[in-house]
Parts: structure tokens; C-alpha cells; sequence
């Protein structure tokens, strides 16, 4: 994988979480799952992740563990093949305990690359 390559999977990862935490910012559980635009706009940006966090090398990935690559292509995974299984609930405490983590992370090897 090419250092180019790398940093555009990065920033895939990183401006969709971005925007799910713009998307689902000032709102609560009930709005986000009542508001089907923006819930739809949100798993697809989840599905981003996942498909670049796939595509990442594993030598790049043991190099940066502070990331669970794994249960980022565990949840794409579920979201793509069980859509009808998703838990909502988990996809709401991964915005509101585990995106600032992420984004935070992904800076870091953004500026480590």
C-alpha cells in the first residue's frame, strides 16, 4: 500500500466520522432513530469506516493498536450483511462514547504518516 493510499483510507475514516458526529450532534436516541435521513446518513458514513478500515494494511494497523481495527470491520460487517439485525442502540453509545476517540486517533497517525 502506498503512502498516498494510506492517508486517503485515513481521511475516508476520519471525515466520515466526522460526520456522524456532525450529523447526530444536539440530537437524542429517539430524534436520530425518528429522523430517517439523517439515521440513513449516518450508517452509510459507519459503512465507510468499515470498507476503509478493511482496506488498511495489517502492519499499518499493528503499528497503530490504539484503534480496535477489528470491531470497526466487525460493525461494517454487521451493518452490510444483517441491516435488519443492527442494534441501534449500539450504533448510539459508539457515537456518544467512541467517535471522539477515534477521530482523536486517526489525527494522530495522520500526523505520524
Amino acid at each position: 500500500m502506498s503512502k498516498r493510499e494510506l492517508h486517503l483510507l485515513i481521511d475516508d475514516i476520519l471525515q466520515s466520522a466526522i460526520k456522524i458526529k456532525i450529523y447526530s450532534k444536539d440530537l437524542s436516541f429517539d430524534e436520530l432513530m425518528s429522523d430517517g435521513k439523517t439515521f440513513d446518513a449516518v450508517v452509510r458514513n459507519f459503512t465507510i469506516i468499515g470498507e476503509a478500515s478493511n482496506r488498511i494494511d495489517n502492519d499499518i494497523k499493528i503499528k497503530f493498536p490504539l484503534i480496535d481495527w477489528d470491531e470497526i470491520r466487525g460493525l461494517r460487517n454487521r451493518i452490510v450483511h444483517e441491516y435488519f439485525g443492527i442494534d441501534n442502540q449500539i450504533l448510539w453509545e459508539i457515537i456518544e462514547n467512541e467517535l471522539d476517540y477515534l477521530i482523536e486517533n486517526l489525527e494522530l497517525i495522520k500526523n505520524k504518516l
